[in-house]
């Protein structure tokens, strides 16, 4: 089957209840049997045929009962409020998990999880991340408000630096681990503290990740 070609890339941030490291990461069950979650992401430079994604933003909630792939999870997705309607129909159509090659892609891959998709809302999206320094932020006035800092050591105090290579990775090849925290009041509630986050550089394509 013949898929549209679109890239998008630019940084990106996951936090979900799970404690540090998220045993998703290695295929295992979630720490307290349930993933509620967000991710966000800017794209730097993206397209989408012959649409440019660049300087969009997005996020997603998401709520599962048990693991992911237990499937009957619901989400919720924000698009910056500035994008137009073909941009908007571009990035729902990947976001979504559409014009993908089956599996090659954390959104395809979550696209098959979900019994319940609310509409989604286009608003001002503030993103800042550091992806080195594992510091950050994402906020939609009245949705959600994230933040990302480093891990620390319990005994220090110290900042403790870890990240992971997946090579096969659908969402990232590495990423760096942090400790996150947010607040959604959307749809999908969210109350995550000094849970698992992590930090990454997002280049996604048709066929998957880069």
């Amino acid at each position: 089957m013949a898929y549209v070609d679109w890239s998008i890339q630019g940084p990106a941030i996951a936090n979900c209840n799970c404690d540090f490291s998220c045993p998703c990461q290695f295929n295992a069950l979630p720490t307290h049997g349930d993933c509620r979650a967000m991710t966000a992401g800017k794209i730097d430079k993206g397209h989408f045929g012959d649409v440019d994604l660049s300087g969009l933003s997005w996020c997603w909630m998401f709520a599962w009962p048990k693991a992911v792939h237990q499937g009957n999870g619901e989400a919720f997705l924000v698009i910056s409020d500035h994008a137009t309607k073909a941009q908007r129909e571009a990035l729902q159509a990947i976001l979504t998990g559409r014009e993908t090659a089956p599996g090659a892609n954390v959104f395809n891959v979550y696209a098959s999880t979900y019994s319940k998709i609310h509409d989604p809302v286009y608003a001002p999206i503030e993103l800042e991340l550091d992806i080195d320094n594992r510091t950050g932020h994402v906020r939609i006035p009245g949705i959600i408000d994230t933040s990302a800092e480093p891990i620390r050591n319990p005994v220090t105090g110290q900042p403790h630096r870890a990240r992971v290579a997946l090579p096969h990775g659908f969402e990232y090849r590495e990423a760096e681990f942090a400790s996150g925290r947010t607040q959604a009041n959307g749809p999908i509630k969210l109350a995550l503290e000094r849970s698992h986050a992590h930090l990454y550089s997002m280049h996604m394509t048709t066929n998957g990740v880069v």
